[in-house]
């Protein structure tokens, strides 16, 4: 079942923001464009170059007015651990960072692998009416390009017809 064109689910969670425990929700990014990226598991290989990648990107994202919310399954402590290991994080993580515990955000989502009770990579973008307009779902071995997720939402936003390698600032296609 495709969410593309429905509405946003709702959701709330325990987030690591900047290095504090929060709790954050749907509501908070009510009229934003927003991104929310999946990854698996903490303390492992491709995870941190994606959540890396994000940040590297995140002034980039937020020159669009585009919010960007990591999620895992993780737990906040975890979270808080891990981002503050400086030989695998050297920046701080300043996007907030889902701990999806209870894996009701990823459940809410359709990227939850049940199996393993962890979430696929993921990335799903919503825009500033809460309209769900991309979802994308890779299985664990392959990383996402934030590059690419950002090129995407620009082009959503831009309300033209955008080809392949369409860039902010292109002509539409005719």
């Amino acid at each position: 079942m495709s969410m593309i064109g429905k509405p946003e689910p709702e959701w709330t969670a325990t987030a690591y923001v900047n290095g504090e425990e929060k709790t954050v929700s749907s509501s908070d990014f009510a009229n934003k464009w927003h991104v929310l990226y999946w990854y698996p598991l903490d303390f492992t290989f491709i995870c941190p170059t994606e959540i890396k990648g994000f940040q590297a990107e995140l002034e980039n994202f937020q020159d669009d007015g585009i919010e960007v919310i990591g999620c895992s399954t993780d737990s906040f402590f975890s979270h808080k651990a891990w981002f503050a290991d400086r030989e695998i994080f050297p920046a701080e993580i300043t996007h907030p960072v889902l701990a999806d515990t209870n894996h009701a955000v990823s459940s809410a989502f359709h990227v939850l692998k049940e199996d393993e009770g962890i979430a696929f990579r993921a990335t799903v973008i919503v825009d500033n009416t809460g309209t769900v307009r991309s979802v994308s779902v890779n299985d664990l071995s392959a990383g996402r390009s934030p590059a690419e997720t950002l090129r995407t939402v620009q082009a959503l936003q831009s309300g033209g017809l955008c080809g392949a390698n369409w860039q902010k600032g292109d002509n539409f296609a005719a």
